[in-house]
């Protein structure tokens, strides 16, 4: 019921959404009198807001066609180079450039698209050889595709690693740094030729014991029967998934709004001052921002409960306790993949000191193998994100996958 709720108020605002464009539209036209009036710009910018703010949202798209390599421009184009039902694996090859070191940007699975990350893959190209992985919404997913979770997620990072051969980087953001640093120990204990070079973890959930915010709180003072009864609702009959049990992208949307539902407000209603001024640059930088981060996807309702059990209630994989089809993840199998792990200052999601966790428990790895950067002033979003992104954080990475490329 849920879902259909959900549905049902979707269809509504798209349908508000609509009007109030087109009503933004006539009190802006010059051949409407009102126009002209003190109240006809605020009246069509409050429409211009909420239309933008209630409109539906599907899969954004990269847009990145072009990039400058040794000072020169060249053409970028995406090519999907392997399928699998729940995710697949994108390169940005640029035309005309050999080389570099190639790099598989892990993207989270968390309710938002790999475009989330936009930022971070257009800061790495002109040096990388760069992939990255483009998981499916998951209420588009056949039931018969079966089932997705921690354990395929790992798979997943594998047959993605094989498939770009030996001596690749990987780079985690956020959420996939537990998997991803699963796939590194997973594969250097069975001393496989495709294990990473390096893996750079940035704002990861390694260790969530360590500073514990608001996220990590409401993990763990919620036992993991309230998750299963109050999250997960069931894909409606209208998708290609119907029938698949999820944890909606639109419920995790609504949380992480709630979280700082202050700073939106006073976004939107900057953007709505933008509008009367007449700043329509300004107003367009904040649109594009939410057009981005309201467009959200499902994730499969096994992957979002093991996530929830394993990284945040029960800390498997510091404790040393984590399983991969019944086999335990051993950290300490890492013994020759780069490790850098990068926090931000102001993190409201990974606290200090939960990603640089990952370091501690690769005890066999040499301390030489191992980097901790702290971005100073940084929140969660600025990590991979943004103008400290680009100019502070993204040379660290660029220089440790340099040191490691042979």
């Amino acid at each position: 019921m849920l879902y259909d709720a959900y549905e049902m108020q979707r269809s509504l605002l798209a349908g508000a959404s609509t009007l109030a464009d087109i009503g933004a539209s006539w009190m802006q036209n010059p051949a409407n009198p009102f126009a002209y009036s003190s109240m006809g710009p605020i009246v069509a910018s409050a429409l211009d807001v909420f239309a933008h703010a209630s409109a539906p949202r599907g899969k954004p798209e990269f847009g990145l066609d072009r990039t400058i390599v040794d000072g020169r421009e060249v053409r970028v184009r995406e090519e999907i180079v392997l399928r699998k039902a729940f995710g697949q694996l994108k390169r940005f090859r640029r035309e005309g450039v050999e080389g570099g070191p190639r790099l598989l940007i892990v993207a989270p699975m968390s309710g938002h698209y790999a475009t989330l990350l936009r930022g971070t893959v257009e800061r790495m190209l002109p040096r990388h050889d760069v992939y990255i992985t483009d998981w499916r919404d998951a209420k588009l997913v056949p039931t018969d595709a079966g089932r997705f979770d921690l354990d395929d997620y790992v798979d997943y990072l594998i047959a993605f690693l094989e498939h770009i051969g030996p001596g690749a980087h990987m780079l985690a953001v956020c959420q996939p740094s537990v998997p991803c640093y699963a796939a590194a120990a997973v594969m250097s204990a069975d001393r496989h030729p495709c294990r990473p070079r390096t893996l750079t973890m940035m704002g990861g959930p390694i260790d969530t014991r360590k500073a514990p915010t608001a996220v990590n709180t409401l993990a763990t003072q919620l036992p993991f029967a309230w998750f299963e009864r109050n999250v997960i609702a069931t894909v409606p009959y209208t998708y290609p998934g119907a029938g698949r049990a999820v944890y909606p992208g639109f419920l995790q949307l609504a949380g992480f709004m709630a979280m700082n539902l202050g700073d939106h407000l006073t976004s939107h209603w900057e953007m709505f001052k933008h509008l009367v001024d007449g700043d329509g640059e300004s107003a367009e930088a904040t649109k594009r921002f939410y057009e981005e981060y309201r467009s959200v996807c499902d994730m499969t309702a096994e992957f979002y409960l093991q996530t929830v059990d394993a990284v945040f209630q029960r800390h498997l994989l510091p404790k040393g306790a984590m399983k991969h089809r019944g086999r335990r993840v051993d950290p300490a199998a890492i013994a020759d993949v780069g490790l850098l792990a990068i926090e931000g200052e102001r993190d409201d999601i990974s606290g200090i000191g939960q990603t640089r966790a990952a370091l501690a428990i690769a005890t066999r790895l040499p301390a030489r193998e191992k980097k901790y950067h702290l971005a100073r002033g940084v929140g969660h979003y600025g990590i991979f994100n943004g103008s400290k992104w680009r100019e502070r954080i993204a040379p660290v990475v660029e220089d440790w996958i340099a040191a490691h490329d042979g």
